[in-house]
């Protein structure tokens, strides 16, 4: 179908029925009392509803990330620290810096 001549035919046949001069009694209220009835649109619902969502996902990758790093650590923990302490390896690991640069020659 053409749109170009049925957009012609439509406005043709609108331009040859000409509308009534006269308004029914009260239109203007009615069409605003319909208006008012129409939902609002919520943007605190739109926004709560979006963070939501993205705690939900935000969580869901710090259980996987930190379930991967569980699993891993138990699985290398011999050999990255035999003893097994992460306390005593996160330690020396800060304190590392420091003890380079203390002079023990005092």
């Amino acid at each position: 179908m053409n749109v170009v001549e049925l957009e012609r035919k439509l406005i043709a046949g609108a331009r040859a029925h000409q509308p009534s001069d006269s308004v029914p009694y009260a239109f203007e209220k009615r069409v605003m009392a319909q208006l008012q009835n129409l939902p609002h649109f919520d943007d605190v619902a739109l926004w709560a509803g979006a963070l939501w969502r993205g705690a939900a996902a935000c969580l869901t990758v710090v259980l996987l990330i930190s379930a991967v790093t569980f699993f891993a650590a138990s699985r290398n923990s011999s050999a990255v620290n035999p003893t097994g302490d992460l306390a005593q390896a996160f330690e020396n690991t800060m304190l590392a810096s420091v003890d380079q640069d203390t002079d023990y020659s005092r």
